[in-house]
């Protein structure tokens, strides 16, 4: 059978594809969620999060998969950690009230560097300085800056580029350590 019908069977809701699938795939996403585990039993738990997941409402998430992005495997690796994680998550914190709970328990990875870099102030133009600013500080897309600025997009696109090559010139980038 294809992969492709393998899935179309898998999302029409067929307990022998299921079973097949759930029996090749066992042992890579026990492997995937076994380091978040404290022991045995929570790692098996965690994999029947991560297939019960996969099924829940009408195999929505499994229908997701695009065998053009990345394999099935790599997929399935991917789903499960991020599934396994969400649940240690909760668990870890069930039963304590959001306010009590340590802010910890939620904390995300810093975006900023936590520094500012200092770069001559005639390195890049201010309006250089200006897209950047609003495509990395703003977190805006090419066409909102552009709107913003009453420029074209491609202008844009075309500052980013040129203040990217001054930037990779200065700290001494190459393409080849890209």
């Amino acid at each position: 059978m294809s992969a492709e019908a393998e899935l179309a069977a898998l999302t029409r809701g067929e307990k022998a594809a299921w079973d097949a699938f759930v029996r090749r795939y066992a042992g890579l996403v026990m492997a995937a969620v076994r380091g978040l585990a404290q022991d045995g039993s929570e790692a098996e738990d965690l994999v029947q999060d991560v297939f019960t997941r996969l099924c829940k409402d009408g195999y929505r998430l499994l229908k997701t998969y695009d065998p053009a992005r990345a394999g099935l495997s790599t997929w399935l690796t991917i789903v499960a950690r991020s599934t396994a994680r969400d649940a240690v998550r909760r668990r870890r914190i069930q039963g304590v009230p959001i306010e009590d709970a340590p802010e910890t328990a939620f904390a995300v990875a810093p975006v900023e560097p936590p520094e500012r870099l200092n770069l001559p102030t005639d390195l890049l133009s201010p309006r250089q300085r200006e897209v950047l600013a609003m495509l990395y500080d703003r977190d805006m897309e090419v066409a909102e800056v552009a709107a913003a600025l009453g420029i074209d997009a491609q202008t844009v696109r075309s500052m980013h580029h040129k203040a990217m090559l001054k930037l990779r010139a200065h700290f001494g980038v190459n393409e080849a350590q890209k």
